[in-house]
């Protein structure tokens, strides 16, 4: 894994799977799999689609040391093989994932981009000790759900 880090405010990382990128795809699209995978996602569940396409939403149940949350998001990309992403919040925060084919298997990326209304709000919420928890999460937990992806699609 590589992480690439461009500003505070976004990140993004890699691993390499041994499976094609619309396996990889099937597999990150499935919102209500998420919870394998992610630090602090427990659950997902579609709400007006049983599939990720174009503008379907989904909740997403979460939690962290002392902090229960959910959320509602958006898809914003879903061309399988090639991209699945999502907005939290009416484009508080962006997720996604790209896939590219890579010696016999697939380049899987995982993105994150807190943008300014995300911020904003968590600031003003819960102070600038919100939006450094944030951060650090989202630059910490990227590339351990990278590794447990992998894991899941290689088995």
């Amino acid at each position: 894994m590589d992480g690439v880090e461009a500003d505070p405010y976004s990140f993004a990382d890699s691993v390499w799977v041994d499976a094609t990128p619309h396996r990889v795809y099937d597999v990150v699209s499935d919102v209500t799999r998420h919870g394998e995978w992610s630090e602090f996602t427990r659950s997902c569940e579609w709400e007006d689609a049983t599939s990720a396409v174009v503008g379907a939403h989904f909740t997403g149940h979460n939690s962290r040391p002392g902090r229960d949350w959910s959320t509602r998001s958006e898809v914003v990309a879903a061309t399988p093989g090639q991209e699945f992403a999502w907005e939290v919040r009416d484009g508080f925060v962006r997720w996604g994932f790209t896939m590219a084919p890579d010696g016999g298997g697939t380049r899987l990326t995982e993105s994150w981009e807190f943008r300014p209304a995300g911020r904003d709000f968590i600031r003003e919420t819960y102070g600038e000790d919100g939006v450094t928890l944030r951060v650090d999460d989202a630059h910490s937990s990227i590339p351990t759900t990278l590794a447990r992806i992998k894991q899941v699609i290689e088995g």
